[in-house]
This record gives structure tokens, sequence and C-alpha cells, in this order.
């Protein structure tokens, strides 16, 4: 255990922490950065893997709730030690001393960006989390797919939720999260279609199931089939989760009863208990999963990654050549330098 606990602090760790600097940074308006872009039709069970993920409440409600992307960043701390969250957005900085106020503040951030009301932002909130209790794993959550506008909402809002959550998953380096309820035809979710336009053969997709205690009596072995990967098959596959449903929510059931009630589902399930054995059930083997699949596509993409940064570095380094040394003290003097750098029609509109 030791050794293991070694190998993720020297290999594991590092890698997300570089991401993670590099996007604090502001670098990702210049270059695509490795992610985990979560995707789902409305309903899908969306909030109740990132709550399970996190250990702390997200907007919840009818409607759509994810106003705004999301950059859950979560940091794995040693035991023992308390919880830590921040929330980042604009020129806003605020840490946060307890779990419960995450989804208060979420709701606060979406309105200043996104306007109160039903409406959309492509403005990025970020959220920190570090607790012995979550994974080391970042992940950004989109607002989930709506096919009709309801009152309060803009008539072509199923089109600018597409347009942000393309925006993000046509990218290369990132990896599509999508979850989709056990008790749907998964063909016909439009989440997966769009994962599927950008991403043909599954290289940079991975499917999660919700809520199999749903599934009705008969279709087991259509739900077995989709997580052994044979009805639409991706090379990242599929998982299957059972998180808290909105009755356990009301009895305030913790995420760590949650997680013990998941196990004794899936281990008492006579179809589901072979996914148990599988590894390909769990919320915890979902949180591994993703941390592996993070980190080896970090380190599929950092050369890549090079390459865009040598590019920008010359791109820049021309445009400061062509600046010189910056404009002179003398006044005549400056005005030669203006005009050299073709800056001096701007000046005199300026002035």
């Amino acid at each position: 255990m030791n050794s293991l606990n070694q190998q993720y602090e020297e290999k594991v760790r590092p890698c997300i922490d570089l991401i993670d600097s590099l996007r604090s940074l502001g670098v990702e308006k210049d270059l695509d950065l490795p992610a985990i872009a979560v995707i789902g039709d409305q309903s899908s069970g969306k909030s109740s893997v990132l709550e399970a993920l996190s250990g702390v409440a997200l907007p919840r409600g009818s409607g759509i709730v994810t106003r705004c992307p999301l950059e859950l960043k979560m940091k794995r701390r040693k035991e023992g030690q308390e919880w830590y969250g921040k929330i980042s957005y604009q020129e806003h900085e605020e840490k946060l001393d307890d779990p419960a106020t995450v989804e208060k503040k979420i709701r606060e951030a979406q309105d200043k960006m996104a306007g109160e009301g039903s409406g959309i932002s492509d403005e990025l909130i970020t959220l920190e989390i570090a607790s012995p209790d979550v994974p080391d794993l970042t992940l950004i959550d989109l607002p989930g797919i709506a096919r009709v506008a309801v009152e309060g909402q803009h008539e072509r809002i199923g089109d600018q939720i597409k347009r942000l959550i393309e925006k993000f998953i046509r990218k290369q380096e990132t990896i599509s999260l999508v979850v989709v309820p056990s008790n749907v035809d998964i063909a016909t979710t439009e989440a997966l279609q769009m994962a599927k336009q950008v991403d043909p053969i599954g290289e940079r997709t991975l499917g999660i199931l919700t809520k199999p205690d749903l599934v009705d009596k008969g279709t087991e072995d259509t739900t077995l089939k989709t997580v052994h990967n044979k009805v639409i098959p991706l090379k990242k596959g599929y998982m299957i989760v059972k998180c808290r449903g909105q009755k356990e929510i009301l009895e305030n059931l913790s995420l760590t009863e949650a997680i013990e009630r998941e196990k004794a589902f899936f281990n008492d399930h006579p179809y589901f208990q072979t996914l148990l054995y599988e590894g390909l059930a769990t919320v915890p083997k979902l949180a591994e999963k993703l941390t592996l699949e993070l980190v080896n596509h970090i380190q599929i993409s950092l050369p890549k990654l090079e390459e865009q940064m040598v590019t920008k570095l010359k791109e820049t380094q021309t445009k400061l050549d062509k600046l010189g040394c910056g404009p002179p003290s003398d006044s005549t003097e400056r005005l030669g330098f203006l005009i050299d750098v073709n800056l001096w029609p701007i000046f005199t509109c300026c002035n």
C-alpha cells in the first residue's frame, strides 16, 4: 500500500496539478488543455454522480440547474486533515469553510454571470475541494441538454446549450463523460449522439449508466450488454453507478451511507452482481477509472501541448521583435517610433 501511495504521489498528482495550474493561469484561452467534460440530458442523474464524487451538494431542481460550466477541482488530503473549499469566478474569489454552503455559493455565482432566471453563460465557475474523502480529479460540469424551453427561458435555449457543450467536447484534448439513465434507450439519448458526432469511434468517450434501480423487469439483459460495451461500443467503455435518489436526499442520507447502500445493491442484485465483481460498478470504482483516464490522457496530450506552446512563444516573440525595445523617452524620437510600428493612427485617434 505504501508503494502504491508513493507511486501515486510521484506520478498521478503532479500530472493533474500541472494542468490545473495552467488552466488557473488562463492558458486555456490560447491552448487546449486535457479535461473531462460531464454531459447528459436533463434528469440523467448527472448532478447525483458529481455529488457522489465530490461529497458536496450541487444545485438541483427542475429545468436547467447547471447554468454555467463548473470546473470541479478535487484534491485528496491525508486522513485527519480538514475539508477545504474555494469558489472563483470573474474577479471574485472566496474561501469556503463549510461544505453545506457550496450549493448556495454556486447559485449566487450563476445568478451573477447568467442573470437571475433560467439563462446560461459560457463563463467558467471554478470550485476547488480538498478532503480525505474525494478523488484526485478535475471535471467540467456542463448544462443538461434541454429539448423544450419553459417559461422564462430563451426559445432557443436547447441550441444555446448544445453550442456550449460542443465548444468543450469537440476539442481532441477533452474526454466526454456521458451520463445516461439505465432505464432509457441509450441510442436515443442526445448527449451520446453529440459525443458520437465529435468522436465517431468513441476514443474520447466514457459512458456512465445511472439509476439501475429503475430498470424494468425483463430488460436487465439490455443494461448488462450496454455496460459490457455490446450495444453502442466505446473504446473507453461504460460503468454503472447508483447514487442517492430524491427520497434519500430528503431523508438526509449521507454520501458515506449512500456508497455502502450502493455496494449492497449491486452485491445483492441477481443480474448486476457480476458488474460489481468485474469492477464496472459503484462510485468508488468510477472515481478510480476517471483519475487513471485523466492522467493517461494528460500524458498523451503533453507532447502536443508542448508543440502548441512553442508555436505560441514564437508568434509572441515575433510580435515583440516588431515592437522593438519600446517607445523612446524623447518626444521627437517617440513620433518616429510610433510611425515605424504603425501605431501613429491609433495614437492620433485616441488623442
